[in-house]
């Protein structure tokens, strides 16, 4: 019985260090690495086309209600410099421009551009 438990002893003593092996060789340990796992990272660049559609404005169009209501109504027309708005008109900001719309027809009456 003393010579089976020794020699199970041995036999446990001598494999330790093959199983210690085997475990390691699944490491990412900086030994067995040898930059064959080393990380890539492969970085895109999109790039979107954008397209801005700007609108050249003359005077006699007509902007629509819809538009009307969209666009920045400008109150403050002489911190802009433009000229005091007659009854039923009003300075509207659209774009890079300023126009000088008709309230009640939507009729542009004039154009400055924006400062």
């Amino acid at each position: 019985m003393k010579k089976l438990f020794a020699t199970l002893l041995a036999a446990t003593v001598l494999a330790a260090p093959l199983a210690a092996e085997a475990q390691s060789r699944y490491d990412n340990g900086p030994r067995h690495d040898r930059g064959r796992n080393e990380r890539v990272v492969i970085e895109r660049h999109v790039e979107k086309k954008v397209v801005v559609k700007k609108r050249n404005w003359k005077r006699g169009e007509r902007l629509s209600a819809a538009q009307r209501n969209h666009y920045l109504d400008q109150r403050e027309y002489r911190r802009y410099k433009l000229r005091e708005p007659k009854r039923n008109e009003r300075w509207v900001r659209v774009d890079n421009q300023y126009l000088l719309v008709n309230a009640l027809t939507g009729l542009i009456v004039g154009l400055s551009a924006a400062r």
